[in-house]
């Protein structure tokens, strides 16, 4: 009975666009996180721009957690919601963590390997806001949103190989030199392989999405 009520009822769908915004705040931190590791004066620029888009991403979680109590019905489980909005989340928390180490530690200029894990957050993340708008037509779009999934998981592989050949670079350069530039180098490779992570876990949700509503 519950089920056929359901059916017959109109969805809330302010939640694809709550994803979506989500989504684009997560691009645009990704983009200044490409900006901070081109080194120079506008680092604390970018940072900045980063921890701006942090609070806002903070400000989307909390609308979507907030639409998930008071709708009578959602468009798919409502812990699917928040674990997709969670994820998000956790995508731009970690790259103002990351920020908030480059600030901490003065760093002003970056490995090429750095860079390019910077360009692989920036690729993953423009991923993923493809495929926010597509989760409102599951069925229709799933060879796509599955497309999507793997091409994030690829691309979380390019960047363990980068944070490898990175670190292995790092150490030989810092030798029996600066531990401590060996230190916040290493510390900057994690953090910024988390942000990937952290992608490919709103990848996950996607695909458990999928394999929920399919």
């Amino acid at each position: 009975m519950l089920g056929w009520f359901k059916a017959i009822m109109p969805r809330e769908e302010r939640f694809f666009t709550l994803f979506e915004r989500h989504a684009t705040i997560v691009v645009a931190g990704a983009e200044a996180l490409v900006g901070v590791l081109k080194g120079g004066d506008q680092v604390e620029h970018f940072c900045k721009i980063i921890s701006d888009r942090e609070t806002e991403a903070d400000a989307v979680t909390r609308e979507v957690l907030t639409a998930v109590r008071r709708s009578f019905i959602t468009p798919f489980d409502r812990t699917d919601i928040q674990d997709l909005a969670s994820s998000l989340d956790d995508a731009i928390d970690q790259m103002n963590k990351t920020a908030k180490t480059i600030m901490l530690f003065e760093v002003r200029s970056f490995e090429p390997q750095m860079q390019a894990m910077g360009e692989t957050v920036l690729q993953a993340s423009r991923l993923v806001l493809e495929a926010m708008p597509l989760l409102s037509a599951m069925v229709k779009n799933a060879p796509r949103l599955q497309a999507i999934v793997e091409e994030i998981i690829r691309i979380e592989d390019k960047s363990d190989q980068l944070y490898d050949q990175g670190r292995k670079a790092l150490f030989l350069a810092k030798r029996g030199g600066n531990t401590m530039d060996y230190v916040v180098g290493n510390d900057l490779y994690e953090h910024l392989e988390s942000v990937v992570d952290r992608l490919e876990d709103v990848s996950n949700e996607i695909n458990a999405l999928l394999v929920d509503q399919l």
